[in-house]
């Protein structure tokens, strides 16, 4: 197994890991590689699962996995009320106390109260980050960017921006330049790939670009400079693999891990909570709530047969065993 030091190394020389120093910790959790965006599984009578939620910094831990991020699109999080929102926060950072996977805590929401609510939470317990979606249905950039200044003032943690829609490089540099701790976006409005350099150069490498859409070009965001990526968890640890090998200059072996990330998904969505269930991370019978379509998500049913957990775990072992780290 590839050893991560050099990697961490690196990151922790960054200015942007100097200030990803979460409460109560001795040092940083670099903010750079595979941070997943975490389900929000539950139970069969609609009770948020905070074991089941917990479990996945925990399968974050065991697969090497750099990061997670929750709430946010792929977690459902418009259909969280504001106590699954807080008991959530509180079962995830509590579950990765001690561990190697940074957890960053989505904070946004339409009520300024509720934002500060959230930040303030995180900043308690001990998340490593804040990330927040713009509010929705705004698109003047004057009102976002006094929405992202008023998010950044609540917490001095590092931030975290979602982008999405039509929000623009001189938005971020604007922001970059007048919020203290905005650092890092991810990056799913416009072609993020055509956009990553101008917001290198523009921002003098300080602004750390991660990728969402599903993860389908991870080897090119790499080339390009992304600092991070940001899939669905079910395969975290395959794609937390082929970041190390490339970052550690073994980039055939990079791409053949990543290869083996998209054969999967020709056999089998995977983004669906079903591959969690069939490696233990979820219990049988768990749900998710229906949410509004996520960046990048298949826009049609897989074509394959729908498969039971069992023969999820035998394909799992037949095609991946040798790489499943978690």
């Amino acid at each position: 197994m590839i050893s991560r030091r050099g990697l961490l190394q690196v990151a922790a020389c960054s200015a942007a890991t100097r200030i990803g120093l979460s409460a109560g910790t001795a040092e940083a959790r670099p903010l750079a590689g595979l941070f997943p965006i975490a389900f929000s599984p539950f139970t069969s009578d609609n009770k948020l699962d905070l074991e089941g939620l917990g479990n996945q910094v925990k399968f974050c831990n065991r697969g090497g996995v750099h990061g997670l991020i929750w709430p946010q699109l792929a977690s459902g999080w418009s259909t969280l009320s504001d106590s699954e929102r807080m008991e959530g926060t509180e079962a995830l950072l509590t579950a990765g106390k001690g561990g190697r996977t940074a957890v960053v805590i989505g904070v946004q929401s339409a009520d300024p109260a509720a934002v500060t609510r959230y930040s303030k939470l995180a900043t308690r317990l001990g998340a490593d980050a804040i990330i927040s979606l713009p509010p929705s249905g705004v698109t003047d950039e004057k009102a976002l960017l006094d929405y992202y200044q008023t998010v950044g003032r609540t917490t001095e943690l590092p931030m975290f921006a979602q982008f999405v829609g039509n929000m623009s490089v001189d938005l971020l540099v604007e922001m970059f330049r007048t919020i203290p701790n905005l650092r890092y976006v991810k990056d799913e409005a416009g072609e993020p790939l055509a956009r990553v350099g101008q917001i290198r150069e523009r921002t003098g490498g300080e602004v750390k670009v991660f990728s969402g859409k599903g993860v389908q070009t991870m080897i090119t965001e790499m080339e390009l400079g992304f600092s991070g990526h940001c899939p669905y968890t079910n395969l975290a640890d395959l794609y937390a693999a082929a970041y190390d090998l490339f970052h550690a200059g073994k980039k055939r072996e990079a791409y053949d891990m990543f290869g083996r990330v998209l054969a999967m998904g020709s056999i089998m969505p995977v983004n669906t909570i079903d591959i969690m269930v069939a490696r233990g991370v979820f219990k049988e019978g768990t749900r998710i709530r229906a949410a509004p379509p996520v960046p990048g998500a298949p826009s049609k049913p897989h074509p394959g047969p729908v498969l039971t957990a069992n023969q999820i775990r035998e394909k799992l072992q037949t095609y991946l065993g040798p790489w499943l780290r978690a």
